[in-house]
């Protein structure tokens, strides 16, 4: 009794395992394009909207700054140590390995003591403003899913904006002004994202918030993605199918968390103080230890792969759509418009698959050479098998009565007779279906 009742137990839960395995959690994470089920025609794809897993966007990277020469070492130069502004015997020389501070230290591996950096030149041509632009490429839609974090091994900077692109850096818009006096830099009133709401989320802000200068464990500046979320998704984002909700009938709120490329434009390295000390000009730098960045490709809801070719991302492409992020038909697929998935309704979306032309000839689920109809089949518009009474499935290859629960008795007429065909037929057959499901 205990062992039937063990193995009873033990059927149910592979039964509900293989159907959690192929169906996306209630808060909507999206992470299946398609799985079988059983329908009158026998086997068929039920499709689902899907979208690859959140990853650290920073290996895929390309940095450029401007001016290009702004990195320091080249020629060399002394300048002050961080923590004491007046001990001005550090050393930056781009021809010595453990001198030298190149723009790739910004993404290497951290945890290292002394952390490795990038640094600017110093301040020597103040009164002139000491500005870089750091731009980070993807060539690639990428959707964040986290705060991008900056930590400056100097002081964070007195004033800073960083922007976006959403179309490869021909335009760019603001995403947030640093500054520790926003009204002085910026003209506007300071602000955090504690004083937005659902209805002011898009606001462009500045916040005084990460621009304190060389006080002690002051390195990080934020862009607060999961704050955001949370005015859609709760403080600890338990209720995620709301913010898809929101993220799907909203394009300014999708847009806002999508882009191509980000820029942080360094406009005053940090002072400390309302004056400069122009005795003292080494003391005054940018130095970034680390820029994190996560998020996942954009594949329209119509891929959960994204792999890296030719050093350039793209979308594994799904529901029979095509090109970087997925935003086209693939070729004799075109039997409707192209159209991005949709995360509703909840939990599995909406696939909006693209289906085959009625005049294509290379996606045909029968015609009359290879994928024969069987059994008397006839082929419909080389589309479906319109199977007679007795037989069902793509292909007409199977006997409807196997459905029913006393399956193919001979006094059904539908017995082993009806069977030698069939089985006669099975090499052709399964050369079809794998010719159909490629």
């Amino acid at each position: 009794m205990y062992l039937s009742r063990f193995l009873s137990l033990h059927a149910l839960w592979v039964t509900v395992s293989s159907v959690m395995q192929h169906y996306p959690s209630v808060w909507g994470h999206y992470d299946v394009c398609k799985t079988q089920i059983y329908t009158e025609e026998g086997k068929v794809w039920d499709y689902m909207a899907c979208q690859p897993e959140a990853r650290d966007m920073i290996k895929y990277v390309k940095v450029t700054l401007d001016p290009p020469d702004i990195t320091c070492g080249d020629p060399p130069e002394t300048f002050c140590a961080m923590g004491n502004p007046y001990m001005c015997n550090n050393e930056c020389d781009a021809s010595t390995q453990e001198l030298a501070h190149p723009p790739e230290l910004m993404f290497d591996l951290e945890g290292r003591h002394p952390s490795t950096f990038w640094q600017s030149t110093t301040w020597k041509d103040y009164p002139k403003p000491l500005h870089v632009n750091i731009t980070l490429s993807w060539n690639k839609t990428i959707e964040l899913t986290d705060n991008i974090v900056i930590t400056f091994e100097s002081g964070r900077p007195d004033q800073m904006i960083l922007e976006k692109s959403l179309d490869y850096g021909r335009t760019w818009q603001p995403y947030q002004y640093y500054a520790t006096d926003c009204l002085d830099a910026f003209h506007m009133d300071p602000k955090s994202v504690r004083d937005l709401s659902q209805h002011t989320v898009l606001e462009i802000i500045c916040t005084e918030e990460y621009s304190t200068g060389y006080m002690t464990n002051s390195k990080i500046i934020h862009f607060e993605i999961k704050d955001r979320f949370a005015f859609f998704a709760g403080p600890r984002l338990h209720n995620m199918a709301s913010l898809y909700g929101q993220l799907d009938t909203t394009k300014k709120l999708r847009d806002f968390f999508t882009i191509t490329d980000l820029r942080i434009r360094l406009l005053r390295p940090a002072t400390g103080e309302i004056y400069v000390d122009e005795q003292h000009l080494a003391r005054y730098f940018y130095a970034i230890s680390d820029i994190r960045v996560y998020g996942r490709c954009k594949c329209n809801l119509h891929a959960t792969g994204c792999k890296e070719e030719n050093k350039r991302l793209l979308c594994e492409c799904e529901h029979n759509t095509t090109g970087p992020d997925c935003g086209k038909c693939k070729k004799n697929y075109q039997g409707r418009p192209w159209s991005a998935g949709s995360y509703l309704p909840i939990p599995k979306g909406t696939a909006n698959i693209c289906i085959p032309s009625i005049s294509s000839i290379g996606t045909n689920v029968c015609d009359n050479e290879l994928l024969h109809c069987q059994n008397g089949g006839t082929c419909i518009n080389n589309v479906r098998c319109q199977c007679p009474p007795a037989y069902t499935g793509i292909l007409c290859e199977k006997l409807r009565c196997e459905r029913d629960p006393g399956g193919c008795s001979r006094s059904s007429g539908q017995g082993l007779a009806a069977l030698g065909p069939g089985l006669l037929l099975l090499p052709t057959l399964l050369m079809g279906w794998a010719l159909c499901s490629c």
